[in-house]
């Protein structure tokens, strides 16, 4: 057995490769959990961690009591998540499954560099984008006037709050997640393809028995991480929009903590929310690992 000197002079280049890494997570990730002692305080900024007093749970109350507003953000939160899950996550499997297997080399590259620049925007620029088309003074209400048609707005509906930003997320991030299928979609073997073709079965069948077997520990994968982060549907994007149509339609568990903490000052119950928010997604990647491992799947990780 090599002893601890021998492995760190053969691993030494790759270990301090991944220091800078390994810092910047203990630094942002790591340490800040120490924070969540906010959340059993009646925590005041100018006292400090050390000397706010301990109030026990008091700051879970609104959790344990089903607080109205803390009620609406983890519907309105659980609801969106829902919408993502079903609508959003599946499109990049079958936008990748669509390069993969309709287009020419040059092609797709082509279509993959369009489909990529989305993701660099910011929110702040794809929410006045999505302001600038479809808002009552946007581009298509100003055809449709210009054509002496009835306008409508979209943007600014409370009604209609859900079913946008799935609509900005699905334009800004679907192209940029297909990357990781690409790659998936690249180790499928060209022989047992030929194989399928040569016993006559048919496209549906050649994607359901040789192709989506090779992708389906990466997709179990990125649905269980999917699931842990859950409860986290984009603060940026939904506070920027949030003026537009109240908090009744927007809110969510993470605005709800800035609205709480930061702005109203109550750290303590925004520490418990973040807190029980954190426990939830753990749990939640837990079981959905345990239950990948029982469908034989790998996982998160192995057993």
């Amino acid at each position: 057995m090599r002893s601890l000197r021998d492995r760190w002079r053969r691993d030494r280049v790759l270990l301090l490769l991944a220091l800078p890494g390994v810092t910047v997570l203990l630094l942002f990730h790591y340490l800040p959990l120490g924070g969540n002692v906010i959340a059993f305080q009646d925590f005041q900024p100018f006292l400090g961690i050390w000397h706010s007093p301990y109030v026990g749970l008091d700051n879970f109350e609104p959790v344990l009591t089903g607080d109205p507003v803390f009620l609406n953000a983890l519907v309105n939160t659980l609801i969106i998540t829902l919408i993502q899950v079903i609508f959003v996550f599946p499109l990049p499997i079958c936008l990748a499954l669509i390069l993969n297997a309709t287009l020419s080399e040059r092609l797709k590259r082509l279509a993959q560099s369009i489909l990529y620049m989305p993701h660099f925007l910011s929110w702040v620029i794809v929410v006045a984008l999505f302001q600038q088309m479809f808002g009552n003074g946007g581009m298509l209400n100003a055809w449709l006037r210009s054509a002496d048609l009835s306008t409508f707005s979209i943007v600014g509906v409370p009604e209609l709050f859900k079913l946008m930003i799935t609509s900005q997320v699905i334009w800004k991030d679907t192209g940029w997640s297909t990357i990781i299928f690409l790659a998936a979609l690249s180790r499928v073997d060209p022989a047992q393809l030929e194989a399928a073709v040569v016993d006559g079965a048919s496209a549906a069948r050649r994607l359901w028995h040789v192709t989506l077997p090779y992708i389906r520990p990466v997709i179990v994968l990125l649905l269980i991480l999917r699931l842990g982060d859950s409860l986290t549907v984009g603060f940026e994007q939904i506070i920027l929009q949030q003026a537009q149509v109240g908090a009744g339609a927007s809110e969510v568990l993470d605005t709800y903590v800035y609205n709480h903490g930061i702005v109203g000052g109550d750290w303590g119950t925004a520490a418990a929310v973040g807190l029980i928010k954190g426990i939830v997604g753990v749990a939640l990647v837990l079981g959905a690992n345990r239950l990948a491992h029982a469908l034989g799947e790998q996982g998160v990780y192995a057993k």
